[in-house]
This record gives C-alpha cells, structure tokens and sequence, in this order.
C-alpha cells in the first residue's frame, strides 16, 4: 500500500467558520491532501463545551453511518462537539482503504475542520484502525524528539491546525501484521486477496487498494514515544478477539509513563464493544486532559 507525506492541512469543500456560522449539526465532504473526499458530519454536542471537539475515528470496515459509530458519538456529545466520518474507502469516502497508512491524512482533514468551527480543544478518539491512526496522527503532527528536534521522518507541515490536543486509543494493534488470533487472519485474507476484497466491497461497503506498502510506515508501537507531551490515554478489552493484551502494554511501556492504561475487564473489540459507561469515562478524561 502506497505511503506519503502526511503533513499539509486540507480545508473543506465548506468553510465555516464560528463566527459567522451558527453551530448546528451538519454535514460535508472534505478533501484530503492527497485529494480523496472525505464524507463528515458535526454535531455541536453540549453547548457548555463550546471549545471541545471530539473526532472519532471508527474501525476497518467501520463509517460514520454506523450505529456503534452513532452511538459513541451520542455519548461523547455530552461533554462537546462531535466530528465523525468515514475513512477513505468506506461508506460515502471516496478513495481506496490503505488500512491505517494514509488514513492519517482524513484524521488531519477532519481535525482541521473542527478548528475552522472555532474549537479550540481537540480530543481524537480511535476505534481498532482507528485506534492506530489517532497514535500516527499525533505523531506525524507535532512529533518531537527528546531534545526538542522534529522527529526524522515524522516531522511535517501544517501541525498547528491539524494537531490535536489529547489522543485515546481504544482496541490498537502495537505493530503491523499481527496474524496471532483468527479474526486478524481473516483482516488478512479480506485485505490480500482479490476474492476478499471483492467480498469486502460487495458486502462490507470497503473498498481496499490492491498495492502493498511501500515504504512501511511506522507502527503504532514506534510513533508512541514522540507523542508526549499530548495526553494519551490507552484503553483495551480484556477479552478481545483481534489484538490481546499484550499489545495495549506494548504500547504503555512504548510512552516511557506517559500514557494513561484502561485495561476493560471483559470488553472485547473496538466501538462495537464500548459501553456506553466507558465512552462516558473516556469523554469526561478527554475533557479533563485536552489543552491542559
């Protein structure tokens, strides 16, 4: 699957902007760096949060139109607004999948977005794919090195309208072509092979790129340590069936103490298996940590 640089902010088709534009929910298309329209909708959310935003980022074969999808966005809108969207490849998104690579660039487009609303505080919130994503977004923009130097091959345009301001992870893989369990086997098939991808846009509504990355890009595991000082906060089911524990902790001992772990006891995988109680959780810490 092809790579790219992920740096330069996109803008919408429409540019509202807050003072101007009464927050209202809505809906958009916008258009990445690389050019691949992105289907988005906003919802204003608590009108006491009038700076946070929350920009969910849904699971592989996910969107927004999904009900686990509209469901944690309900949840997450009692605490601010809401931004969700379909990645490239799914639902109403144009483009192809490239599974976590360049979807870094429809984060950056719908982050970028929140802050032309007028929000001032960004929480992004990954599910599963998604999950990996938030991490490589935080990186790519705003990562830094110990010494305070942009991070080689990490380093990009555009951080300060498309950083955001705290990051949760839920249900992420630590590193790339995980094959440990059953349901990660069958990502594989659904994703290398021509009859599964042909299976994943008849009947999944995702359609895949064929190529194969190229460069690798780096992995969740190896974009942790250049996300502090962002707020992190990790959160992993106990009995999930894709990634196991390991990866979560994977992940926490990668920020050297700067992520904040939530190992669910007898959560399985991704936004399909967040309660309701622990999306509450995880929007009233986004709301606590963003900006602090």
């Amino acid at each position: 699957m092809s790579s790219g640089p992920a740096g330069q902010v996109t803008r919408s088709f429409k540019s509202p902007r807050l003072e101007t534009t009464p927050r209202v929910p809505s809906r958009t298309f916008l258009r990445t760096v690389d050019g691949v329209t992105i289907d988005a909708a906003y919802d204003p959310g608590a009108e006491s949060s009038g700076d946070l935003a929350f920009i969910v980022a849904h699971g592989f074969t996910g969107g927004l139109d999904r009900p686990h999808v509209r469901r944690a966005a309900g949840v997450l809108a009692r605490e601010g607004a809401v931004v969700t969207f379909s990645f490239r490849g799914h639902g109403g998104s144009g483009g192809r999948s490239t599974v976590g690579d360049r979807e870094v660039h429809d984060l950056a487009a719908a982050v970028a977005w929140a802050r032309e609303l007028g929000h001032t505080r960004i929480v992004t919130v990954g599910f599963s794919m998604g999950g990996s994503v938030v991490l490589r977004h935080a990186a790519l923009y705003g990562g830094k090195s110990a010494g305070g130097e942009p991070v080689p091959g990490l380093e990009h345009e555009g951080r300060t309208e498309a950083r955001t301001d705290a990051v949760v992870s839920v249900s992420a893989p630590a590193r790339w072509y995980y094959r440990g369990t059953a349901p990660m086997r069958r990502v594989h098939w659904l994703v290398t092979r021509p009859a599964g991808r042909i299976v994943g846009r008849v009947g999944l509504r995702t359609r895949i790129h064929h190529r194969d990355w190229n460069p690798v890009p780096a992995s969740p595991v190896e974009c942790v340590p250049h996300i502090a000082p962002t707020p992190l906060l990790i959160v992993h089911g106990d009995r999930d069936g894709y990634f196991p524990v390991d990866h979560p902790r994977m992940l926490a001992d990668a920020s050297g103490g700067h992520a904040e772990l939530w190992l669910e006891h007898g959560m399985g995988h991704a936004e399909n298996a967040a309660a309701d109680g622990l999306l509450s959780r995880i929007g009233g810490w986004g709301a606590a940590h963003a900006g602090i």
